[in-house]
């Protein structure tokens, strides 16, 4: 028996191919009790997940195999075999939250961080402009750990048989499919980068030379072999085997100084989660070392001392509107940034881990930002996919992964088909703040919704604009009473631009329709809407499962500007 698309209903075959090819094909909320799963793109790989419910598969199991296929159908673009998970888990028989971050490891020969080639644009307005600037460097390497993390997870919670999670990919890699628009457009965006490396241009360049356009028949055959000796022998192929050793030397090849140990010595940490009372609910998010948590319980104390929820929905008041930039503005930019950098940015104030987390940070922080015109803010790029799932028995897993860095990066080096990023190329002062050969922060924000001690939401988050989009989806449903398919459809913020890449200038943005005219020009701020079909890169996306505690009914949701998908057993 397989999870792959050979062994569904050609009925089912049909309608996930027209969902994954299609922009934005319409994501409605998906509810049953045998369990669900929800995407925010590649929704052909949500059915992976079902598939992996519907034969005893436990949610660890579904959210896995989900995101090995998105891997496959994105071309290792956005999301790679080489790059990062975080994990959030509730195993209800124990009924014990677990967190687990996979995500880089710095390089221990990298002695000099801040000489690593590389700049973002501060003034990125859209995925063209985001591009690095920079000669591609081997530098730019770091260890990624989405497969150690994938074993691991499924060494802990898994039914599955581990090769079993790697039916649809090696499929989809194998027989291929036809290329989407969405990646036609990464194509065509990053041609003269693909076009670099030999073995790189053989995977998206056809025999004429040209490189894949929509619609043409796109296979990865390499990568195939690859997922097939991962699946027999596990990560150790990726990190002591074959596949280990020609990544090495590709990255040096480049000028990297990655080694062989660095591979060897990876490991994933788990960490218990952080954790925020609201309202009479527990969030419970990733621990360390992901630095995402704290900026989303600060920015989520901070809503509460700028008392949003007292002023009204910013939907339908423009003070509260300005406020909820100033709250996920003043720290959405703190990603990447060292503590000397923080402090820098808020002299006085104690921008420590343990400070963050409290409201009196909070507090204190807000009176700051009340008096600070405009808002603060320092763009940043996250580029990545999402799943979340709840089997039968009431597990939960929310799982982020991504490759870090814009369309498999400029160095572009793909090893046996596996795209390996240039994420440094841009953390530069990140890199240099964390011991060599350790995790880095990571800037991901997944976790639950606990009520009364049982989990009610599992919940991840994506994209340019995934704190912003986080902040106001946990304030839609514990603020202000939402469901989960009214959160993902309320008007929102998106991620702001600084034209001139400034810490100063900030342009507000918002989706054309969402607000009222009178409203936005009630702020005073500079404001402009994008079309629903052009808002994909100035958007965070929310993907989330609820499970109703007294009847076991299950709803999931995606957001509607993708060509995610929301799936459930019933």
């Amino acid at each position: 028996m397989t999870l792959g698309p050979s062994a569904w209903p050609e009925a089912d075959r049909e309608h996930y191919w027209n969902i994954q090819q299609t922009a934005l094909p319409g994501n409605p909320p998906a509810r049953g009790r045998g369990g669900a799963v929800s995407t925010a793109l590649n929704g052909l790989a949500a059915r992976v997940g079902e598939e992996a419910l519907r034969q005893g598969g436990s949610a660890v199991d579904a959210v896995m195999s989900t995101a090995l296929a998105q891997i496959v159908l994105g071309g290792g673009a956005v999301i790679s075999f080489f790059g990062i998970l975080s994990l959030m888990h509730y195993d209800a028989a124990s009924n014990d939250v677990t967190s687990l971050n996979a995500g880089w490891n710095t390089v221990l020969a990298e002695d000099d961080p801040m000489s690593i080639p590389g700049k973002l644009n501060p003034a990125a307005d859209g995925v063209t402009n985001m591009m690095l600037e920079g000669e591609p460097s081997g530098r730019t390497a770091m260890v990624g750990g989405f497969m150690r993390g994938l074993e691991a997870a499924h060494r802990r919670f898994g039914r599955l048989p581990f090769a079993r999670l790697f039916d649809a990919a090696i499929e989809l890699a194998e027989d291929g499919f036809a290329v989407s628009a969405g990646l036609a457009r990464y194509i065509d965006v990053r041609k003269a980068d693909l076009a670099r490396l030999p073995e790189t241009r053989s995977i998206f360049y056809k025999d004429d030379g040209t490189p894949y356009v929509e619609g043409d028949h796109f296979r990865q055959p390499a990568l195939a072999e690859t997922l097939r000796r991962v699946a027999s022998e596990g990560a150790d192929y990726m990190y002591k085997g074959a596949w280990a050793a020609r990544c090495v030397e590709a990255i040096q090849r480049d000028g990297g100084k990655m080694t062989l140990q660095d591979l060897v010595d990876y490991r994933p940490i788990w960490s218990t989660p952080a954790t925020v009372e609201r309202e009479g609910y527990t969030i419970a998010v990733l621990g360390e070392p992901c630095e995402g948590s704290v900026n989303l319980i600060e920015s989520l104390n901070l809503a509460e001392a700028a008392g949003i929820k007292e002023l009204g929905h910013w939907s339908t008041s423009s003070d509260s509107l300005v406020r909820l930039a100033k709250c996920c503005a003043a720290i959405g930019g703190m990603r990447y940034e060292s503590p000397e950098e923080q402090q820098k940015a808020f002299p006085g104030i104690d921008m420590s881990r343990a400070s963050r987390l409290t409201r009196e940070h909070a507090g204190e922080l807000w009176q700051r930002l009340v008096d600070q015109e405009p808002v603060r803010f320092l763009p940043k790029g996250t580029h990545s996919d999402v799943v979340v799932a709840v089997d039968a028995d009431g597990n939960m897993a929310a799982l982020c992964h991504s490759i870090n860095c814009l369309i498999w990066g400029q160095t572009a080096i793909v090893v046996d088909g596996v795209s390996v990023g240039d994420p440094a190329a841009y953390m530069q002062s990140m890199v240099a703040a964390t011991p060599r050969g350790a995790q880095l922060p990571n800037p991901i924000e997944v976790g639950l919704v606990i009520k009364d001690g049982q989990p009610e939401i599992a919940w991840s988050s994506m994209g340019v604009g995934l704190h912003y989009q986080t902040t106001q989806s946990l304030l839609n449903v514990i603020d202000f009473g939402m469901t989960i398919e009214q959160a993902a459809d309320a008007p929102r913020l998106l991620l702001p631009i600084s034209p001139d890449g400034s810490q100063r200038e900030l342009i507000l943005r918002v989706v054309d329709g969402e607000f009222s005219e009178e409203l936005l020009d009630a702020t005073g701020l500079e404001i402009r809407s994008i079309p629903p079909a052009e808002a994909r890169f100035a958007q965070g996306l929310w993907v989330a499962v609820r499970r109703d505690p007294s009847t076991g009914d299950l709803t999931a949701i995606s957001p509607r500007y993708t060509n995610g998908q929301a799936a459930a057993i019933l």
